[in-house]
């Protein structure tokens, strides 16, 4: 720990011509802390400092509320958002993680390879089956034109998935939608999802 030396109040600078003599810690333009009070208060230049000082103090506790409202407001908005504004900001690294794991694939629906239009398609339509909006086996890398000039293409997609994956799988796939169709997300489970697909992504991009 680096300690302090005393040393003579003498004033310097600004300050010249002010100091009592006496060893000190305290040193401000050389003026031990009686001093330099002494200087802000009996002097041009020390008076002149004060001002300025407390005109940067008050700016400083103007900023420091600017930031504090700005953050209370922040949080008084996040803690509000919407269900369906946290499904949306949820949505976002979950398909974008689908298309990354997708990236290789054919469109699911018709076969197009390397189109620059690829969606995070779902098979059952999220807006119809909210529960299934975040289901892995329920969305696929799928071409601009069968994602949304066709509506899904839901009947090439459904014989892509029965060829990739079997009649039972899609089965199940369909009996869960019908179960979690009506499904009301909460606000802790729609947090986490968005967590957890960021972090995958950031997985992917480190090659992990």
């Amino acid at each position: 720990m680096i300690q302090i030396k005393e040393r003579k109040c003498k004033g310097n600078g600004k300050a010249f011509g002010f100091g009592c003599g006496n060893p000190s810690k305290f040193r401000k333009y050389g003026l031990c802390q009686s001093c330099y009070r002494d200087w802000l208060l009996n002097s041009e230049e020390g008076k002149e400092t004060l001002s300025k000082n407390i005109i940067s103090a008050k700016s400083k506790v103007k900023r420091d509320r600017h930031k504090e409202d700005i953050k209370a407001k922040k949080e008084f908005k996040e803690k509000n958002k919407s269900i369906a504004a946290l499904i949306l900001e949820a949505r976002k690294p979950f398909q974008q993680w689908i298309r990354m794991r997708d990236a290789n694939n054919a469109c699911i629906s018709c076969g197009t390879v390397n189109s620059e239009l690829i969606d995070a398609g779902h098979f059952k339509k999220a807006e119809l089956y909210t529960g299934m909006i975040f289901d892995e086996r329920n969305c696929f890398s799928q071409c601009r034109k069968c994602n949304t000039y066709l509506n899904g293409n839901e009947g090439e997609y459904r014989k892509r998935l029965i060829e990739r994956f079997g009649m039972d799988w899609v089965l199940q796939l369909d009996e869960d939608a019908d179960r979690l169709r009506q499904y009301s997300w909460t606000r802790e489970e729609l947090q986490e999802i968005k967590t957890k697909y960021l972090l995958k992504l950031k997985k992917i991009r480190n090659n992990e």
